[in-house]
């Protein structure tokens, strides 16, 4: 365990917060920012443990949320469960590179990661309403895809979903409604096998992880609220540059990882 500041713990509570109002506000892609917010803005130096925490907290939030989505049944839990397990030897794979990765090298990859996101986020079209599928499902696509997104989980500490939900509508043919609700399942299974990896190496913190959970459901809660008042897709593009911004401060920090 961390030795935890008074100020530290009301800047983790915070940034879980920032995170929660994210993720309310305009869905996938949000957690993206509780690393950096956990190294630079709380004040963590511990890359390992940030990942192994941050993935403990985003799987709780997951599993958190899966509740109501599940009660409105937009959650195909055979595709979920599908899609999970090739994931979970992904993630293992990925959690064993990234736990060998020096600290400052596993940021600088991670901050090229989140400019593709944001590329990704900015490009992507906002789709609120459920619509029919489009592809044929595809059960060899659908095992290697969790494969893949498995591993970039573990490696990063990340939930994935920004990856998992075009994913199942490409390979599991759901409509988007359909996807989000069921790609909870994969978040919240990859990040807790994730943080079990971690915490083997005495990398995953309860305390932070408690803290950021608590700041995230307020966060979830207000802005959920405010997502149906504003424009979504402006705020992706807000959110978006934000990220870009943030990950060119983070390559700046770990210029000397590479050269």
């Amino acid at each position: 365990m961390l030795d935890l500041t008074s100020i530290q713990v009301i800047l983790s509570v915070i940034s879980g917060l920032i995170v929660g109002f994210s993720l309310g506000l305009i869905g996938g892609g949000g957690s993206i920012l509780a690393i950096p917010l956990l190294i630079y803005f709380v004040g963590f130096d511990h890359p390992h443990i940030v990942i192994g925490t941050t993935a403990l907290a985003v799987s709780i939030n997951a599993f958190l949320n899966l509740v109501p989505h599940a009660r409105k049944k937009h959650v195909n839990f055979k595709k979920g469960i599908l899609f999970s397990i090739p994931g979970v030897i992904g993630v293992l794979m990925g959690a064993e590179l990234g736990l060998l990765t020096p600290g400052n090298k596993l940021l600088f990859i991670f901050a090229i990661l989140m400019i593709v996101i944001a590329i990704y986020m900015l490009k992507r079209k906002c789709i609120n309403v459920a619509v029919n599928p489009t592809h044929k499902e595809s059960y060899a696509k659908l095992l290697s895809i969790g494969l893949l997104v498995g591993f970039a989980s573990g490696f990063f500490g990340i939930g994935g979903g920004f990856l998992i939900v075009p994913g199942l509508i490409y390979a599991g043919a759901l409509n988007i409604i359909q996807a989000v609700g069921t790609s909870l399942v994969s978040v919240g299974v990859f990040g807790v096998v994730t943080a079990i990896r971690y915490s083997l190496n005495g990398d995953v913190d309860l305390i932070i992880s408690a803290l950021y959970i608590v700041g995230g459901i307020f966060g979830g809660w207000i802005g959920t609220y405010y997502a149906s008042k504003v424009s979504k897709r402006l705020l992706t593009k807000i959110f978006a540059i934000i990220i870009i911004l943030v990950a060119i401060y983070m390559l700046f920090m770990n210029l000397t990882a590479f050269f």
